[in-house]
Formats: structure tokens, sequence, C-alpha cells
């Protein structure tokens, strides 16, 4: 969508400048994405304590093997994995 609208230059200058955009429309556009993705974040903490997460322990298992590599191993009959100490 094309659309005209004046922007300060000081603030442009800075947003170029923090994010090392090529374009204004560059610029302008990590903005918004930028705006999205915080209300997004606000939905999503809005939900906190009204929703039941029945596979906690299996989502910190996966987050861990995630996060620890190869090295670790996750052990079926753990309720919550922990990493190997090797």
């Amino acid at each position: 969508m094309r659309t005209n609208i004046e922007i300060n230059d000081d603030l442009m200058d800075q947003a170029m400048k923090s994010g090392a955009f090529k374009t204004k429309k560059d610029a302008v556009e990590a903005g918004l994405r930028l705006l999205a993705r915080q209300a997004a974040y606000r939905e999503i903490l809005a939900l906190r304590g009204k929703l039941r997460w029945d596979d906690a322990p299996r989502a910190a298992e996966l987050i861990l093997n995630e996060s620890a590599g190869a090295s670790y191993r996750a052990r079926p009959d753990e309720d919550a994995a922990a990493p190997d100490p090797q």
C-alpha cells in the first residue's frame, strides 16, 4: 500500500542508524512489525493463569533437549528431565 506521511527527520535518522536499515521503508516496516509483535505479546500475557497446560513436564523436556543439544538424553521414566552430567 502506498502512503505518504511526514516523519520527523531526527527520529528517522536515529532509526536508520540504530537498525542499519538500507531504506526508510525498511525502517518504517520494522517499526510496524515491532508494534504488532508487542501487541501480540500483550495478548499472550493477558492469558497468564487462565490456561491449563497438561503437558508442562514434556514441554520442559523438549526445551532442555533443544538448548542442550546432542549431549542431553531425556529419560522417559522421569517426570521432568534433567541434562546428563557427562
